[in-house]
């Protein structure tokens, strides 16, 4: 056990680590300057983000470090836990902000809809893998896509329509590596576009439609629906070069900034470090995609390689998500800046699909 620990680390990636590491470096000081503008400075949040970061971090190593591959052979049942787990919380979880989507365990809140994310990555990339050999057709868009929606609609019923949002995009991404033809992804546009329609009609609540409207017109209302995002706008423009300096920035310091420690943690960056801050936080991200994709041109498998895309895709799809929910470009959907905003549920499972790269980056170095 020690020795093939030793032969991993001999090959261990840091440009798979250190990025997303220093990323929660970042998160846990702007965390922290938020936690000072509280009226009851307990640093509460920041405590346990700390405690979240160890584990993510030991979640990590432990991917990292041990064969990730039995996960292939268990995705079915992964799938089945991942419903259970969506049925559970819609009975017995706690509402925040009007979504029932977190399970209280001893004070810290559990979201499960985090997790199912990773297994969703797992369980489409050991279908897709199975397929590698055979002609894709509509039915394993088909089939694929009812396992994904499946998913998806339970989160809807929380609600939370951004992480159900991110279901779809993980199966997007996959099937964009899987090889079908064009025409295919031509009739997933144009169902996506009536379902946008029906639902706009038919299921989108008030609250949702006001967010979108408030994506097209953010400052047509802001002193309500578009509040939070003009407030980030101010945030974001204020920062200049090297920022007013960490704890001293008004937008999240004097409270005008809501949610300023989970969705809009890249504005506080902005306001506080500035365009240093950002610019770092950018190419951290950067270096972990790159690197990350860097690692398909050695994988042995197609299993590896949809994990990889899905893992990595995913982290970056949701940064960029919540980088234009701060600049005032994208709808407020409720998806926070992986690794940096506040969360244990978030960084443990965002830790975990970066350690899964790095162990397919070390047994790819290990087998090349």
């Amino acid at each position: 056990m020690l020795s093939h620990i030793k032969t991993y680390l001999k090959k261990f990636d840091w440009l798979i680590f250190l990025p997303v590491f220093f990323l929660s470096v970042f998160g846990l000081v702007e965390i922290y300057s938020v936690a000072l503008g509280q009226e009851m400075v307990d640093l509460l949040d920041f405590k346990k983000q700390i405690f979240f970061v160890i584990l993510g971090v030991a979640c990590f190593f432990v991917f990292a470090l041990s064969s990730f591959h039995s996960l292939k052979s268990v995705s079915r049942y992964l799938y089945v836990l991942a419903i259970i787990s969506l049925l559970a919380v819609l009975f017995f979880g706690q509402t925040v902000n009007g979504t029932r989507g977190w399970f209280s365990l001893g004070g810290l809140n559990l979201q499960p809809v985090e997790f199912v994310k990773v297994i969703l990555i797992i369980f489409l990339a050991d279908y897709f893998s199975r397929l590698a050999t055979r002609v894709k057709t509509v039915r394993h868009l088909v089939v694929s896509g009812g396992f994904t929606l499946l998913l998806a609609a339970l989160i809807l019923l929380q609600p939370d329509f951004g992480s159900a949002m991110i279901l779809i995009v993980i199966w997007f991404i996959i099937i964009l590596l899987s090889g079908f033809q064009r025409k295919y992804f031509i009739i997933i546009f144009s169902v996506v576009a009536v379902a946008f329609v029906l639902s706009w009609f038919i299921f989108f609540k008030e609250y949702q439609k006001e967010r979108i409207q408030t994506f097209f017109n953010p400052g047509g209302n802001s002193l309500q629906q578009g509040y939070n995002v003009s407030q980030a706008m101010i945030a974001v423009g204020s920062g200049g070069i090297m920022g007013k300096g960490v704890g001293f920035g008004s937008q999240s310091q004097l409270k005008f900034l809501p949610e300023a420690h989970t969705d809009f943690i890249f504005a506080v960056v902005s306001e506080e470090l500035g365009f240093l801050g950002v610019f770092l936080i950018i190419l951290f991200y950067s270096v972990f995609l790159f690197r990350s994709l860097a690692i398909l041109k050695k994988v042995r498998n197609d299993f590896e390689a949809y994990i990889i895309v899905g893992a990595a895709g995913v982290i970056f799809v949701e940064m960029v998500i919540n980088v234009g929910m701060n600049m005032g470009i994208m709808p407020v959907v409720g998806i926070a800046l992986p690794f940096v905003s506040y969360g244990g549920s978030s960084v443990i499972a965002n830790f975990i699909l970066a350690g899964i790269i790095e162990n397919i980056a070390i047994t790819a170095k290990l087998n090349y």
